[in-house]
């Protein structure tokens, strides 16, 4: 399916010039991607460790493993392997051991390893989950995890019941402290808590635990019982409230080296009842005074967060104070705050990296900094480098992944602005055709971001949600819009939209930043589309209800009526109250007028929704509401794909797949117009298939080629890495160029013959100047390359003769077809026989006429097969005759005549 969807869309786009040949862009190009996570500097600052994420097909999800960098050799060494994931290394104090968390036996448990090397080995075998560790000492380690089962639990369990009581506070089993030691693995109880630790941070010196109790299961769905912030003296056992006051919403710690205080990340937002959005400001607490102490980072767009995507912040901890990303839009800017007694100190940091980096760790001494770098075009790429005063010196790079990425065309982006609902300047990215050619007017996806306290960033965002270049590469725009609600513009900009205004300005934000790129010209207005996952999606349905003029539409995970998702949605009644002010229990008329589903016969969009069955976020009914719906209107297609046992975000590969292949194959049908539905029956190598590959490569009427300028041009492919074309050069596209070539009526789609090597090397001259491209013949060496794949079974002798004809019947042959074949009687229409390249669908490499190309002293010789030569694999000279002589031409990769 995927490579009959590829090569229609080559077919598609037959009147693009590409501006280079790159390998072609694949679904798992998308999917199949490396990354890194969770970087961590040794004590001694010889060593960084880093989990190395990575797809794993067999067992359909990515796995990551250790990678150790000695900084002073350079050298990488991996120190996990295997199929279960590890993640969370963290260092012992002294260096001399790696803990880390590996899922054994379906269960997170505490792993130890040498970093010199070694095989790691277990060091807790809890009954349940290890969700959080710390190091307390170089001989023991603070857990926390659920204490172990209860009579109740274990009568469950053999009972094989597995009923759910929903929030079930009775029976959910507390989330406790516990201290191992690492020699015997003797284990101790730390706390007697009835509540659930959710975050953890020791101290470096092992005496203190700051954490976050939750004190209720639902506390995520109605944010009405906070959690509490607890500072727990692991040594005497008793534990003291911070930041009690209800204005408070802390979601991380950052201890200081000398652990006399740390950091704690505050979410401010107006509506300090909820924590469903907000900027995230900084303090820091003193343990000695026992006093909170306001950072002012003098930035009122807060702190940016890291590239993972895990809303943690990008800070790192350094002795003098501590260094930052701080939100910028779709940039950073990043930071170094050194502490002046209760003040800190701002400057900012530079280098040709400053204002694209997107995660950030440092060693403890603040002298090394490690950093991901990447742009919209650029994918990641990490580096280490010296902090020299304020200046990121001598960046160097480590840890190069995704190596194939770093080979394909990467669309050109653009920071874009225009203005929005109430005037409002918004802020987006936009990525260009990857056969973009200035005067021309190209499709456009609108790609939306979830959250809504979200955004879109100048960086690398390749992903299974959104996949950019493979909409480029199919020859369309792709935009990008942070609008109103989304992060990283300051608090007035992420509130905007609350207070009973969500699903309002978003929209309008949307639609004016489509019309400012029709208004540039770039766009042409009858071919839009509109795709989004979570929020983003609910936002298409929006767009829908409201307009028509978008060719197809695409949403993941998204609901359209909002009564029932204020109840199933896991944080349901806090998202509304923040965002709408109340619940449908108290203005059901505001649900009513807000939700999309009440609207859903107004739509004429074909629409495909995407839904993973477990989601509770987003839960599946919506979906079900919006394809039922849609369905019994029947106003408009639309197609549900469910994706089993999968929650709100897509975690096996084989999905995240399918999604992808879904989503291009509806833009193909829908919006570039260039796919039929897939025939289940039609088996993709069979000779109907190759017959119906046959006929949709044929352009312009009767003629195989492109119209330019009203001039009949040879169809360019991408065939490998080249650009060539599709068929030789026909007649009819030769006497365009000379007007006395004659070409006899019904013939003007076979092969331009009897050419010699100066008139093809002319017709490449001519072809060049009309359309501001260098065109060529091939090279000899490219000649080798090309012809040696063709398939056999073409327009040569053998298929004339009927039989396998050796060099001795082939002379007796030519002899009958000297006398009788003065014009090349043999010869077929361009495009008879058997494609080569699969998707690339290339003619006639084989047989027909032998094709003209440049030897190393720039001469001409005839390779390939021709009609009036046998498919000889042993025959060195060529043996066409004059007449069985034609072309076919090359785009010059990355050059053009403009």
């Amino acid at each position: 399916m995927r490579k009959t969807i590829h090569a229609l869309f080559c077919l598609s786009i037959c009147t693009s010039f590409l501006p280079a040949a790159k390998p072609v862009w694949e679904i798992d190009d998308v999917i199949l991607t490396e990354s890194i996570q969770d970087l961590q500097v040794s004590p001694d600052g010889r060593w960084i460790v880093w989990v190395h994420v990575a797809p794993d097909k067999e067992h359909e999800e990515c796995i990551g493993n250790l990678v150790r960098l000695d900084l002073a050799t350079g050298r990488e060494t991996i120190l996990t392997r295997g199929n279960e994931r590890c993640f969370h290394p963290r260092w012992a104090p002294d260096g001399q051991y790696l803990a880390f968390l590996r899922a054994h036996n379906d269960k997170n448990q505490i792993w130890l390893i040498d970093p010199s090397g070694g095989e790691a080995w277990p060091l807790t075998e809890w009954p349940s989950d290890i969700l959080q560790f710390e190091w307390a000492g170089p001989d023991m380690l603070v857990f926390a995890a659920q204490e172990t089962p209860t009579l109740h639990a274990r009568t469950l369990t053999e009972a094989k019941d597995d009923s759910i009581v929903v929030e079930d506070e009775r029976h959910e089993p507390p989330v406790r402290l516990f201290r191992i030691e690492t020699a015997s693995k003797k284990v101790t109880r730390l706390t007697d808590n009835d509540d659930r630790i959710d975050k953890l941070a020791v101290s470096p010196d092992g005496r203190y635990a700051v954490a976050i109790h939750q004190r209720s299961l639902r506390y995520n769905y109605d944010n009405k019982i906070k959690p509490i912030v607890l500072l727990h003296d692991l040594h005497k056992g008793h534990a003291r409230q911070l930041f009690a006051e209800p204005h408070w919403n802390i979601q991380h710690f950052y201890w200081s080296p000398d652990s006399r205080g740390f950091y704690a990340l505050n979410l401010h937002n107006s509506q300090p009842r909820f924590a469903q959005a907000g900027i995230l400001h900084l303090y820091y607490f003193d343990r000695a005074s026992n006093t909170v102490l306001p950072v002012d980072l003098a930035w009122e767009r807060g702190l940016a967060e890291q590239e993972d995507g895990d809303d943690t912040p990008a800070l790192t901890v350094t002795r003098e104070g501590f260094i930052a990303l701080l939100a910028d839009g779709v940039r950073t800017k990043i930071a170094r705050y050194t502490r002046v007694g209760n003040d800190w100190r701002r400057e900012w940091l530079r280098g040709e990296h400053a204002d694209h980096i997107f995660d950030v760790q440092a060693s403890t001494d603040g002298r090394t900094l490690f950093y991901a770098y990447s742009t919209a075009r650029t994918p990641t790429q990490w580096y280490r480098a010296a902090l020299d005063g304020s200046r990121l010196d001598k960046p160097r790079p480590f840890a190069v992944l995704n190596p194939r990425l770093r080979q394909l065309r990467h669309a050109r982006t653009e920071v874009v602005s225009w203005k929005g609902a109430h005037g409002d300047l918004v802020q987006g990215l936009l990525y260009y055709p990857h056969d973009y050619r200035e005067g021309a007017k190209y499709p456009l996806v609108v790609m939306i971001h979830g959250g809504p306290a979200a955004a879109d960033r100048d960086a690398w965002e390749e992903w299974w949600t959104c996949p950019a270049n493979l909409v480029c590469q199919r020859g369309a725009f792709v935009l990008k819009a942070n609008y109103h609600g989304s992060s990283g513009y300051g608090l007035k900009w992420l509130e905007s939209i609350t207070h009973g205004r969500y699903g309002d300005l978003e929209t309008i934000d949307i639609e004016k930043g489509v019309d400012s790129l029709i208004a540039r010209g770039l766009v042409d207005p009858a071919r839009l589309a509109v795709s989004g996952w979570s929020n983003g999606a609910i936002l298409v349905n929006l767009l829908i209800v409201r307009t028509t003029r978008y060719k197809a539409a695409v949403a993941g995970a998204g609901n359209v009526e909002y009564i029932s998702d204020w109840a199933n949605c896991e944080f349901g009644d806090a998202f509304n109250r923040y965002y709408l002010d109340a619940s449908p229990l108290e203005n059901p008329l505001l649900y009513l007028v807000k939700s999309p589903f009440y609207r859903l016969q107004r739509v004429r969009t074909p629409t495909l929704i995407f839904f993973g069955s477990d989601d509770q976020t987003v839960p599946v009914h919506q979906g079900w509401v919006q394809y039922r719906a849609l369905q019994q209107i029947g106003k408009t297609d639309v197609r549900f794909v469910l994706f089993p046992g999968e929650k709100h975000s897509l975690t096996k590969l084989a999905h995240q797949h399918r999604k992808v292949k879904e989503e291009l194959a509806w833009l193909d049908r829908y919006l570039f117009a260039s796919m039929a539905p897939a025939n289940p029956s039609l088996k993709a190598d069979s000779p109907l298939a190759w017959a119906l590959q046959r006929r949709q490569a044929r352009r312009d009427g009767s003629r195989y080629g492109v119209r330019v300028k009203g001039r009949l041009l040879p169809e360019i492919v991408t065939y490998g890495e080249r650009r060539i074309g599709r068929f030789e050069v026909t007649r009819a596209q030769f006497a365009e160029f000379d007007k006395t070539y004659r070409v006899e009526p019904g013939h003007e789609n076979y092969p331009a013959n009897g050419i010699t090597f100066e008139q093809a090397q002319n017709y490449c001259a001519w072809l060049s100047k009309q359309t501001g491209r260098t065109y060529r013949l091939p090279t000899e060496e490219e000649a080798e390359e090309l012809y040696e794949h063709s398939e056999g079974g073409e327009n040569t002798l053998d298929h004339w003769a009927g039989y396998a004809v050796n060099p001795d019947d082939a002379a007796r042959l030519r002899e009958l077809l000297t006398k009788q074949d003065g014009e090349a009687l043999l010869l077929k229409e361009v495009g008879s026989f058997r494609a080569t390249g699969g998707e690339e669908a290339v003619f006639d490499l084989g047989g027909n006429v032998a094709e003209w190309v440049t030897t190393k002293d720039g001469k001409g010789a005839v390779r390939g097969g021709s009609a009036d030569a046998p498919s000889d694999s042993k025959q060195k000279k060529n043996l066409a005759a004059a007449s069985y002589r034609g072309f076919r031409v090359v785009e010059e990769i990355g050059n053009s005549r403009r």
